[in-house]
């Protein structure tokens, strides 16, 4: 990950509000503060084993599901649902 670095200094003459104003500006334009939100809720992504193994439980579940079907047990749906 790249670390963007930078240091705010007051300038002579310049008030406290004009330095935190300059900071947070300098903040939002290095792009620190939006990659930490973006990546504060990523997931870990899944390992080739773990994609393979979901993938043929889906396709076991849909396989049974067909034959529930075909044999008259498909599951009530509940109202309101569609």
């Amino acid at each position: 990950m790249n670390k963007v670095k930078f240091e705010i200094k007051k300038q002579d003459r310049e008030t406290n509000q004009a330095l935190i104003r300059r900071f947070t500006k300098r903040l939002k334009n290095s792009g620190i503060l939006t990659n930490a939100k973006k990546n504060r809720f990523r997931k870990r992504v899944k390992s080739s084993a773990m994609r393979k193994r979901a993938v043929l439980r889906k396709l076991e579940l849909t396989l049974e599901f067909e034959k529930q079907k075909k044999l008259g047990f498909e599951k009530p749906r509940k109202p309101g649902r569609r």
